[in-house]
């Protein structure tokens, strides 16, 4: 069996799912800079330093999506990735979700 694959749309698609993932890491950033600024833990100049850098991070990625036309992947990627996390918290938030899950994939399974 062979499988096509076309390069363009691979290579879109795998820059896209980086792109996602350097995205969230930033907002993890973010939220911890946001979060030791706030505590005193950074004097001005390390904040400065830090928004700076953020902001340039910010600037990066947006080269990157528009200049290699990955707007709609990173897009598809995080919007993806949002539901996943919706599901499993709404699943640690309400474990009955998992029992209800387990018995219907147990009685789909046997007919």
């Amino acid at each position: 069996m062979v499988v096509d694959i076309d390069e363009g749309n691979l290579k879109q698609g795998l820059l896209g799912l980086v792109v996602a993932l350097v995205e969230i890491i930033q907002e993890a950033l973010e939220h911890q800079a946001f979060r030791r600024m706030e505590s005193g833990r950074l004097n001005e100049k390390e904040t400065e330093r830090l928004g700076n850098a953020l902001m340039e991070l910010d600037e990066a990625l947006e080269h990157i999506k528009k200049e290699n036309d990955i707007e709609d992947a990173v897009k598809s990627v995080r919007d993806g990735l949002d539901r996943v996390a919706d599901e499993v918290i709404g699943k640690m938030i309400n474990p009955e979700r998992w029992e209800d899950e387990i018995i219907k994939a147990d009685k789909d399974s046997t007919g």
